[in-house]
C-alpha cells in the first residue's frame, strides 16, 4: 500500500476523557535507542527528534511516554521536550508513573502512595509542562490492590498536576476498584493478535460498555516486547498482508484498530520510515472474512 500521504487522521478519533485524538497514536519507548531501556545501543539524537517531528507532521496527537523510558544516553521526555516545545494546542501527552528506575538503568523499589507525586512533578520537569494531560498509574505486581496508589493520584488531579487518569497493568477488578475512586479514561495493557488473553479481552468489553479507551502495548512486537517489533509472523498475518500490499507489522496495527472504536493503537519506532508505514496502517480496513482468518489464528494459540 502507498503510505506517502496518508496521516493520522485516517485511523478515526476517540476521546481521552475531554481530550480528543487520533486512534494511531505514537509510543516513546523506542526513540532512545535499538531496544527498550538499557537494552541494544543508544539511538541516535538528531535522528530521534526528526520521528517526533516527522510524527506530528503526519498528524499523531497522541504520545505515550513515562520519565523511566530512557537508555544510557537518551531520555525519552528530554526528546519530546526537544523536539516539540513548544507543544502543538492538540497534542495530547500520556504518561505513566508507578514503576522506578535508577539512573544506571536498574530497576529500583516500586513507588509507593506518598512516592506519586514525586514521580508526576519528574515528568513534569522533563516535558516543560505544569500539569500532565494523562497519567496511567502502572499497576506493580507486588501491589494486589491499586486504590491508594489511584486515590493519590486522584488527589493530584484535584491539584491540578493532571487533567485525566489511566490504569495500566490491570485486571477488571481493578478497573472497579479505580472507577470507584476516579474517573479512568484510558486503560493500557499488554495485548496482541497473537497473545490469548481472556482478562484482556474482559477489559476490552468493559471498556467499550464504559467509553474508556483501551490502549494495547507491545502489540506489534508481540512476545518480543521490549527488544522490539517481532520477526515471527505467521502465514495468515502474512497472507492478509499480501492481500493489502502492508507488511505484517502494520496487519498487527490494523488489527489492533479493528477491536472497537474505544481502541488506540500506539506503535513505537525510532525509524522515519517504519514510523511512516506505522500511521499509514491506520488506513487499512480489514474484511471480515480477514478478521475471522487472524482471530482463528489467536484463539488457536490459545
Amino acid at each position: 500500500m502507498s503510505s506517502q500521504t496518508i496521516t493520522a487522521d485516517a485511523a478515526g478519533t476517540w476521546k481521552l476523557g475531554d481530550l480528543p485524538v487520533h486512534r494511531l497514536g505514537f509510543g516513546a519507548m523506542r526513540l532512545t535507542g535499538s531496544a527498550a531501556f538499557h537494552h541494544g545501543t543508544p539511538s541516535d539524537r538528531d535522528r530521534s527528534i526528526a520521528v517526533l517531528r516527522r510524527a506530528i507532521g503526519l498528524g499523531v496527537n497522541h504520545i505515550d511516554t513515562a520519565a523511566f523510558y530512557f537508555s544510557s544516553l537518551r531520555s525519552a521526555n528530554e526528546l519530546i521536550n526537544t523536539a516539540l516545545a513548544p507543544y502543538p494546542d492538540d497534542l495530547v501527552i500520556v504518561t505513566k508513573v508507578g514503576p522506578y528506575r535508577a539512573y544506571d538503568g536498574e530497576w529500583g523499589t516500586s513507588a509507593r502512595p506518598e512516592d506519586l507525586r514525586g514521580h508526576v512533578e519528574e515528568n513534569l520537569r522533563q516535558l516543560g509542562r505544569d500539569h500532565l494531560d494523562v497519567v496511567n498509574l502502572r499497576r506493580m505486581p507486588k501491589y494486589d490492590s491499586i486504590a491508594e496508589h489511584f486515590g493519590a493520584l486522584a488527589e493530584l488531579r484535584e491539584a491540578g498536576l493532571i487533567r485525566h487518569l489511566g490504569i495500566s497493568n490491570v485486571t477488571p477488578r481493578h478497573l472497579a476498584e479505580a472507577q470507584a475512586i476516579a474517573p479512568v479514561v484510558c486503560v493500557q495493557n499488554r495485548y496482541a493478535l497473537d497473545r490469548p488473553d481472556p482478562d484482556g479481552d474482559e477489559l476490552l468489553r468493559l471498556c467499550g460498555e464504559q467509553g474508556i479507551a483501551f490502549v494495547p502495548f507491545y502489540a506489534v512486537a508481540g512476545e518480543a516486547a521490549e527488544q522490539g517489533a517481532t520477526t515471527a509472523h505467521d502465514k495468515d498475518v502474512r497472507a492478509v498482508g499480501l492481500a493489502h500490499g502492508a507488511s505484517p507489522a502494520q496487519i498487527r496495527i490494523a488489527w489492533t484498530l479493528h477491536q472497537g472504536p474505544h481502541v488506540l493503537a500506539i506503535p513505537g519506532t525510532g525509524n522515519p520510515d517504519h514510523l511512516t508505514e506505522n500511521v499509514a496502517a491506520g488506513a487499512i480496513r480489514l474484511t471480515d472474512e480477514e478478521l475471522k482468518r487472524l482471530d482463528s489464528r489467536r484463539h488457536e494459540a490459545g
